[in-house]
Parts: structure tokens; sequence; C-alpha cells
């Protein structure tokens, strides 16, 4: 059995397609949601789900190794971030080489890096007047956004697409795709 831990900050709608997912596979399973908000979203649907949750805090995450101990622990193989806001440290990185991934609201290299997410990913594609959006699901590595790209998706943007509509096609390009992407990085890591 391989064991995904999914970290996110928010309402988790990415968590809850790849939860939902997973249900039908055997040998993959969702073990664990960490979130660094208390009032993530996510947490109800660790919770409606039967899946255990873990709360963190910006010091227990950068100021000790402890977290790796506690994945480890969990016999975790895979972190799947999905809407998670913070930098990764090295030494998760280098705890899971090549065994974290992430999805991006955009066509990477565009539109990535730090404040780079949600809302203002896709108010920066409508204010410069991008034809196309999409998503990138990439290998995370110390830097936000520019670890190895694994699969990329686009949808075309009508003129008058505001925002928010290119967000709704962003978003449904995220839950088709990305709880396939994640079990084929599994499938391949292993």
């Amino acid at each position: 059995m391989r064991r995904l831990a999914i970290f996110a900050s928010g309402t988790g709608s990415n968590a809850a397609e790849i939860i939902k997912h997973f249900d039908n596979i055997d040998d993959i399973e969702v073990s664990l949601i960490v979130s660094n908000r208390t009032n993530a979203g996510v947490l109800t649907i660790a919770d409606q789900a039967g899946i255990p949750s873990m709360i963190i805090d910006r010091s227990f995450f950068y100021d000790s190794n402890q977290l790796l101990f506690e994945l480890k622990t969990r016999c975790i193989d895979i972190i799947v971030l999905a809407g998670f806001l913070w930098l990764v440290p090295r030494y998760l990185i280098k705890g899971f080489p090549n065994k974290i991934v992430n999805i991006h609201p955009a066509l990477l290299p565009k539109y990535g890096g730090k404040g780079m997410y949600g809302m203002h990913v896709h108010a920066a594609v409508k204010a410069n007047q991008e034809k196309e959006s999409g998503i990138s699901i990439h290998y995370v590595n110390e830097r936000f956004d520019e670890g190895a790209i694994i699969f990329q998706a686009s949808v075309p943007i009508g003129e008058n697409d505001t925002a928010e509509e290119i967000r709704t096609k962003v978003l449904e390009l995220e839950h088709k795709y990305f709880p396939s992407v994640v079990e084929d990085v599994v499938r391949k890591a292993f």
C-alpha cells in the first residue's frame, strides 16, 4: 500500500477529488491531511472521509524536522501539495526526493513564484490579456514553482472572460487531471 499525505491551506476541493479518486484503488490511499490553517475547509473534508489530519504552525514546519519524523512514522510515500501556500523546506525535499508534487493554476513558467497563487494568478492572466491559461503539475524543489514539470493542460481564455471565469475554467482542469496525474507519479515512483 502506498500512502499519500495531502498538504492544503484552503477549501480542499482538489484534496476532495484526490480522495474520491483513490477510494476505488486498492494499493494507494490518502492517509493524512496536513494544513497550516485551523479553519481550512480541507480539515472538514478529511474528517468526513475519516482521514487523520494534522495542523502545523510555521515554527513546527520550518524550525525543526519533526514533521519529517511524523510523516515517516506514518509510512507516507508521497506528498501532494493541493493549494498549500508555504515554501517547502529543504529537509522535506531531501526526505522525499522527487516525491513531492504540486499543482499550480497557470502554465508555468508564466505566473509562478512567490505571491502567485489563486486569484492573484487569474487576475494577472486577465490583466495581460492572455489567450490561454491552464494548470501545471510539477515536482517541488526549493523555489516556488520551479520544479520539473510533470504535466500541463490548457484552456482557451475569451476576450471578455473575467478573472473569476478564468478561475472556474482552470479549476475544472485541476479536478479533471490532478488525481490521475498523482496516481501516475506514485506508480512511476515505486
